[in-house]
Parts: C-alpha cells; structure tokens; sequence
C-alpha cells in the first residue's frame, strides 16, 4: 500500500504539472485516494474528487479554506506538513485515526511528500484501509484472536492424541501385514503425520507470547532462504536478486523471519509458471514509513523493507481481502495457514506486510524495525 500511495502522489504531481497540455485533471479525479495540495500558507489549493467524497464537501468549498478548519486541533496531520517542509522527505503514517470535525473519527492510511516545482506546497494522499484493515481484525481484535487460540488448544487436546493412537496401531498391524495390505498400512501412518503436522503449525496460533529478536542481518536471511528454495521446491526458478546492500540489521528473530520468508517464497514459486519462474526478492530502506500502535499516540518506525516478487498468473480479485485469514487459499490442496502465519510473524516484530497483484507481478512487501533508528526518531513523535 505504500508504494501504491507514493506512486499515486508522484502520477498527481506530474498530472498537477502538465494538466493543460494533457487534460490531467480528469486522470486525478479517477484516482480513490482522496489527494490534496497544501500550499506554503496552509491553505488547500487543489483537491480531486475522491477528496470531495472524503470529506463530505465540493472543491468550492475546500479550495482556499485552511487545514485547521477540516482536521481537528490535535491532528497529526498539521505536524506531518511541517516535517515533510523541514525534511524535504516523503512522510507515511499507517493506521492514523483522523478526526474531522463533522464526520467523526476514521481510520486512514497517509502518505506527503513536497511539491517537485514548490517545495513548501505540500501534496496529500488519504487512503481508507482496505486490506491492513482486515489484517488487523483477524489478527489483532481480540474476538479473533481467542477463536483462533481456542481452535488451536481444541484441535491439539482432541485429535492430536487420538492420531498418535491410530498411527501406534497401524505400525502393529503392519508387522503382520501381507505385503498387499502393508501399503494401507502405511497410507494410514503417512495421513496421521500428515495431520499431526496440520495440527502444530495450528498450535502456532495460540502462542502470544512476547518473542525474543536481536539484530539480524537480512540478507543472510534472504540468502538462506533461496538457498533452502532452490534445493528443493524452487529448483526450476530463475533468482533475481535487487538489495540495498547499506541496510542496518533488522531488530527481529532470525528463527521466525526465516520460517516467514520461506513461505512467501514457497508461494510464490507456486505461482510463477512452469519453465519461466521467476522470484526477485528485494530490500529497502524507507524513510518516513511510520505505523501508529493500537491504543496509544506512539507511532513506531519501519524503515527496512523486504519484497517477494513473481511472475505468476496474480491473484483472484474476490481472495484479495481476505487473503491474510486462517483456511483462505487459491489452491486446492492448500491449507490456508502460510499467510496467516506470515501475517502472525510480522505483527509480532511490530511490523506490515501488504502486496500488490496483477498478471505477470505479484509482490508481497515486509516493512520492518531495525536495531537503531539512523533518524534518530523517538517511537513517539507528535
């Protein structure tokens, strides 16, 4: 989400510039993330229609008035336009709650950055959570949580002491088994496994526990990961690889990202097609990619981030937003807990994953802290 932010702002900047050659205005008002220009006295220049709809009220209206007038007193956003003046930096701020004074409170993704041609005009672009969103309450809402801890505690209790029952049989059976029957035998201690393992990464669910991170070097990392790839389910797969080789340790568990990256990798050789697979995997260092903490004004800084990339055929549109929940899956033979578990993993560094999908690129996107703050930031930072 991010980068589509960030490239919704640069298409707008270009549009502003060139709209009496290219009758670019139209092009803006089809954008949905609701976009405007601040200039350097605090007043709205230019809003697009998606704007209008946000807040509820016509460019004749917004145009000219000042920003304190549509956010309120408090707002965060006034204090992101006198960073992004003094930085000259692109600012994001994940999971803002905005208040405007007459429509209430609403939960926001915002991305700034200055004006190429005026540096002290500021462009804006609002975007409602849409997938983050249903992460969130999968993952974080308390409901969903203890369903899913529940599910977990009843399968492992319930089935997983029977299969060990079942499988000890089938063993004895097995030694006095006909050579005929000794393959059924065997089928029944392949399928126990098979769900035993089911069962454990279930087991994963329930634990919420705080979890034990360190500096890690994420290139080693994602280099052990295409190792482990390329030996195995991603043989045939051509690696790209498109690193920023200054990153600062990620502050994580080497373990965990591990099992993560794995799995983003295992999904995407799934997808990419037969004989022409293709994998790039990527790293980034992002300023200004901020994420606010659920129940508190802190807002934490995830600068690094690692991208999935394939070539594959894309993602249905009707799995996108509910592609992050448990037993969600394109494939028949799939469980639907890999993404789920990523999702898991990621929120408990404290940090986003999102993705992008159409024909021939797919991308998933891991933004994540590091050990230190080369800003200098606080995790508070109003």
């Amino acid at each position: 989400m991010s980068e589509a932010l960030s490239e919704s702002l640069d298409e707008t900047q270009d549009n502003i510039q060139e709209a009496p050659e290219l009758g670019a205005e139209a092009i803006v008002n089809a954008m949905p993330q609701a976009v405007l220009a601040v200039a350097a006295d605090d007043r709205i220049r230019f809003v697009n229609q998606a704007a209008e709809h946000f807040f509820a009220a016509g460019r004749a209206t917004l145009c000219n008035r000042g920003i304190g007038d549509l956010f309120a007193f408090d707002s965060p956003v006034v204090t992101l336009i006198s960073q992004v003046r003094e930085r000259g930096l692109s600012v994001v701020e994940y999971g803002l709650d905005l208040s405007l004074p007459r429509l209430g409170t609403r939960p926001v993704d915002v991305q700034m950055q200055p004006l190429a041609e005026d540096p002290d005009t500021v462009l804006i672009a609002i975007q409602e959570r849409t997938i983050a969103q249903t992460m969130d309450r999968q993952l974080n809402h308390r409901g969903a949580a203890r369903s899913i801890i529940a599910m977990a505690a009843v399968l492992a209790h319930e089935v997983k002491n029977p299969l060990s029952g079942i499988r000890g049989a089938a063993q004895l059976l097995e030694q006095g088994a006909a050579e005929g029957d000794r393959t059924l035998t065997r089928l029944i201690c392949d399928e126990t496994d098979r769900i035993c393992a089911l069962v454990d990464r279930m087991e994963m669910f329930s634990d919420d526990r705080p979890i034990e991170r360190g500096p890690v070097n994420i290139h080693e990392v994602l280099n052990h990961v295409r190792e482990l790839a390329a030996s195995g389910f991603a043989a045939g797969v051509r690696f790209i690889e498109n690193f920023d080789p200054s990153l600062p340790p990620v502050l994580g568990n080497r373990d965990l990202l591990i099992q993560a990256l794995l799995n983003l990798v295992k999904n995407a050789a799934e997808a990419a097609p037969s004989g022409s697979a293709e994998i790039t995997l990527g790293t980034a260092y992002r300023q200004g990619v901020w994420v606010a903490v659920p129940g508190s004004r802190d807002r934490l800084n995830l600068p690094l981030e690692v991208s999935i990339q394939d070539n594959g055929e894309g993602i249905a549109e009707e799995l996108q937003p509910h592609l992050f929940e448990a037993f969600v899956s394109s494939r028949a033979t799939g469980t639907g807990l890999g993404l789920a578990l990523v999702a898991k993993i990621v929120r408990d560094h404290g940090g986003l994953i999102e993705f992008q999908s159409q024909p021939r690129r797919t991308v998933f996107r891991l933004n994540l802290p590091v050990t230190a703050d080369p800003e200098g930031a606080e995790n508070n930072h109003e």
